[in-house]
C-alpha cells in the first residue's frame, strides 16, 4: 500500500506477516516490549521508518490503529490531522 512513492503497508507473500511504516526510535522497544507481536524488519529495511507485525498475534482493533498510525506517517500533515479531527 503506497501513498505516492512511499510504501506503507506490505504482505509478506504467505500473508502473515505486515510490515507498516513506524519511527525507527520507537521500533527497538515495540519489539522489546511485545516480541510475540513485532519483529525488527529484515536487514536491507533497517534504514527505513519500519516494523514487522505477526498477523495471527494482533486483533482487527489494534490492525486498524496500526494501519491509521502508518498511514498518517506518509500523508501530509493536513491531511493526518483532518483525519484525526473527523474521527
Amino acid at each position: 500500500f503506497r501513498v505516492g512513492r512511499i510504501v506503507y503497508l506490505a504482505f509478506s507473500r504467505d500473508e502473515t506477516l505486515l510490515g507498516f511504516a513506524f519511527p525507527k526510535e520507537w521500533r527497538d522497544a515495540l519489539v522489546e516490549n511485545e516480541p510475540e507481536k513485532f519483529m525488527l524488519p529484515r536487514e536491507s529495511d533497517l534504514r527505513y521508518n519500519w516494523a514487522v507485525v505477526r498477523l495471527a498475534a494482533i486483533d482487527e482493533v489494534e490492525l486498524r490503529e496500526l494501519v491509521i498510525d502508518a498511514w498518517a506517517m506518509v500523508v501530509p500533515k493536513s491531511v493526518a490531522a483532518a483525519y484525526a479531527e473527523s474521527e
